[in-house]
Formats: structure tokens, C-alpha cells, sequence
């Protein structure tokens, strides 16, 4: 006696359809998205520490480490991932370039 799948599970055994090749696309983009933004956050905190690692007080370079941070707390929202407190951490993110970006 042979045994043979049921038929209404086989379908996921068919191979991709098209919406999961959409789906793994759209995730995809996102993971790449999110690893261009973290290394234009690096980036800007890179010449923010440079130009006096927190002490500065220049406006441009606060106002760019800012936006790049936003950008990459936006896209890790987008990406389902809801607390920042990792990044901040990981990126050392600094209170002056938090408090521009409203985190904390």
C-alpha cells in the first residue's frame, strides 16, 4: 500500500508561489535598507566623534548624526523591530544626537 499526501497540504510542497517570492523580495529590501542606513549612521557619528565626541557644538554635525539616526530608527520600525534601546546602545548613540531625534 502506497501513501499519498492529502491534497490540501501538498500545495505548500509545490514550491514557491508568487506571493512568497514577493515576500522574501520585500524582506530582503528591507534587511538591505536597514544595513544602508546603520552604516550612514556610523557614518555621522563617526564625524560627530571626530569633531569633539559629544562636546561639540556643532549644529550641522549633531543635525546630520540626528537624521541619520531617525532614518534608521525608521526603518527598524518599518521592519517590525520596536525598541531602540539595542541600536542606542550598539551605535553609542549619544544623549545630544538623541535628544535632536526625540528618542529620549
Amino acid at each position: 500500500m502506497s501513501l499519498r499526501m492529502p491534497q490540501n497540504l501538498s500545495t505548500s510542497l509545490r514550491g514557491e508561489t508568487g506571493f512568497s517570492v514577493l515576500q522574501a523580495e520585500l524582506l530582503a529590501e528591507q534587511a538591505a535598507a536597514l544595513g544602508r542606513l546603520g552604516r550612514d549612521l556610523e557614518t555621522a557619528l563617526a564625524a560627530f566623534g571626530a569633531a569633539g565626541g559629544g562636546t561639540s557644538d556643532d549644529d550641522a554635525l549633531i543635525r546630520s548624526a540626528a537624521d541619520a539616526a531617525w532614518a534608521f530608527f525608521v526603518q527598524r520600525e518599518a521592519c517590525g523591530l520596536h525598541d531602540h534601546d539595542l541600536p542606542i546602545a550598539h551605535y553609542a548613540i549619544p544623549p545630544k544626537v538623541l535628544a535632536r531625534v526625540g528618542a529620549r
